[in-house]
């Protein structure tokens, strides 16, 4: 390719893509064939890297390839899956359908065999994100672009989390809940629609995050002010306007 110029800075809603794959090459051509087409990227080189990343940032989609050290994509997929609706485009060196159907039945939203056209990586992930945006769109017709409780704003559209200047770390899960509850403040919502808020959780696993939820929020997060229980239903977040 021609040199190019200075890329322009991207605006903030530009797509925030996560890249996961071994090979520092690939990483850092798609990182560059992204960015210039107007993607914000961050990268990974292995599955452990890419749970480090999905804690620090929010992302709109996964590029996730299949063979690397370590747990490999399809199990990180698997794990993944379990608590988060993150797109994710699986890319493979191998083209057995096997492995198409296989990641496919984890969740994996598409599916491209390397050797790939960089053209038809950016079409794949174009569709998958336009797919994302209808069914954020519609859920988010009538919501609050942010909500206020106590020192915090979160801000529903990307899912962040503040505290004065200070950005609170969410993870991806907690996101989920925090944005469910926030889409409904001041009103209960049941248990059984957090578990099934972007995953095939349970009711166990929305007490363990919540307790988590509260320890970043709560002054004393065995007597919540904002993220209250109501016993024997479910959650409900107290919010300035509730």
């Amino acid at each position: 390719m021609a040199a190019a110029s200075a890329r322009q800075p991207l605006p903030d809603e530009a797509p925030h893509i996560l890249v996961v794959d071994d090979d520092r090459r690939l990483r850092d051509l798609l990182g560059r064939f992204l960015g210039d087409n107007g993607y914000r990227i961050t990268t990974a080189a292995s599955a452990a890297e890419a749970d480090t990343r999905l804690t620090s940032f929010v992302f709109d989609a996964i590029v996730l390839d299949i063979m690397m050290p370590g747990e490999n994509g399809f199990d990180f997929a698997k794990r993944f899956r379990s608590d988060s609706a993150i797109p994710i485009l699986m890319l493979t060196a191998r083209a057995d359908s096997k492995d198409r159907i296989n990641g496919l039945e984890l969740g994996v939203d598409d599916y491209l065999a390397k050797p790939f056209e960089p053209r038809e990586l950016l079409l794949r992930l174009g569709n998958i994100l336009k797919r994302t945006i209808v069914v954020d769109t519609a859920q988010s017709a009538t919501r609050p672009d942010f909500v206020r409780f106590g020192p915090f704003v979160y801000g529903l559209a990307r899912g962040d989390l503040h505290k004065g200047e200070e950005m609170i770390r969410l993870t991806e899960r907690e996101r989920e809940i925090l944005t469910a509850l926030a889409e409904r403040a001041g009103e209960v919502v049941p248990r059984e629609q957090l578990a099934a808020q972007g995953s095939a959780a349970n009711d166990r696993t929305v007490d363990v995050q919540m307790n988590r939820l509260r320890r970043k929020v709560e002054r004393d997060p065995a007597d919540p002010l904002y993220l209250q229980t109501v016993r024997g239903v479910g959650y409900r977040l107290v919010t300035d306007r509730a």
